[in-house]
Order: structure tokens, then sequence, then C-alpha cells
């Protein structure tokens, strides 16, 4: 995840904030527990692009020669790669 746990749940804590100061939201329950449902929607969002990344680089590994010997561009392949794996399983990046 880019962004550490911290930033996450300081994020969290201001969206709860105006949510429920604009009126979107009317809380039931405390802001610390819409805070922390918040808190977890955005840290599993952002785990799906670890995950997608994690599995590129996993298949990319059966191009590992050649990478190395410069027949592909392991950026270019990357992206491509994760592109298509994303617009498959409708990951919006």
């Amino acid at each position: 995840m880019r962004l550490s746990k911290e930033r996450v749940r300081h994020m969290a804590d201001a969206m709860a904030t105006r949510l429920v100061q604009e009126g979107h939201v009317v809380l039931t329950g405390t802001h610390k527990a819409f805070a922390d449902v918040l808190d977890h929607a955005v840290t599993e969002e952002l785990s799906i692009e670890d995950r997608l990344n994690a599995e590129v680089r996993q298949m990319l590994k059966a191009y590992e020669k050649d990478i190395e010997r410069g027949n592909v561009d392991y950026q270019k392949m990357f992206t491509m790669l994760k592109s298509k794996l994303a617009r498959e399983r409708g990951i919006i990046l």
C-alpha cells in the first residue's frame, strides 16, 4: 500500500467528519465506529492494487530471461499486463 496506515486513518477520520458536517450521513453510532468502517474500506480498496501488482510480478517471472536479455521491457510489460488484468476483472485503478 502506498499510503501509511496512519495516513489512511487520518483520511478516514476527515471523511467521516466532513460527511457528517455536510449532512450526507446521519450517524446512529459513534464517530469513531464510522471512521473505523471508512478506514477498513479504504485499506481494502488500496490492497486490491497491491495484490494485483504482486500477481503481475509473479506472472512476469516467466519472462525473466527475456527481460534480462533486453528482449522485453519489464516496465512496459508490467503496465500492459496490469491494465489487461484490471480491465478483465473490472478493477478501476
